[in-house]
């Protein structure tokens, strides 16, 4: 019972989320409102490295240094979108987690829903023309077709 309970607990603590535990304590501010805006800008810029991971989730090298970069920005007196513009400046839009809507973007974001409608078009072309090709009755066996059936010694269908 008591190797149950710690592979119990061993399990929770490997499965528990870690996202937190990558920001370094010497990175934190003796601030919390601007660690609270730091963190905010940090889950919304995305790790170079990782490019799935916010720089907050991250382990890397690089996030560590866009970490301490946002906190650096903060501490001078910049506000979110200034020090989130500082890195987009030097790091281009893909550093953004959620790219901009802009027309330059328009292609992303229309991209996947414009399939999504095209499919289902397709899909219901395909279905009207596969009704329209098999005529009516089409399913039934004429008496000819029947005969030769049983001469053969195959049931006939119906």
């Amino acid at each position: 019972m008591r190797s149950f309970a710690a592979l119990a607990i061993a399990l929770l603590l490997a499965l528990s989320p870690t996202a937190s535990l990558a920001v370094n304590p010497d990175e934190l501010l003796a601030d919390p409102v601007l660690e609270a805006r730091a963190e905010a800008i940090g889950t919304s810029l995305r790790c170079l490295v990782c490019q799935n991971e916010s720089i907050e989730a991250s382990d890397a090298d690089l996030a560590h240094d866009l970490r301490v970069l946002v906190r650096e920005r903060l501490k001078a007196g910049d506000t979110d979108e200034q020090a989130k513009q500082y890195i987009v400046d030097r790091y281009g839009e893909f550093v953004l987690l959620q790219p901009v809507f802009a027309l330059h973007t328009l292609i992303l974001w229309l991209a996947a829903p414009a399939l999504i409608v095209i499919g289902a078009l397709v899909l219901f072309i395909t279905a009207r023309r596969r009704k329209s090709i098999v005529p009516a009755g089409a399913d039934t066996l004429s008496a000819e077709e029947t005969e030769a059936l049983e001469q053969l010694g195959a049931p006939p269908e119906r």
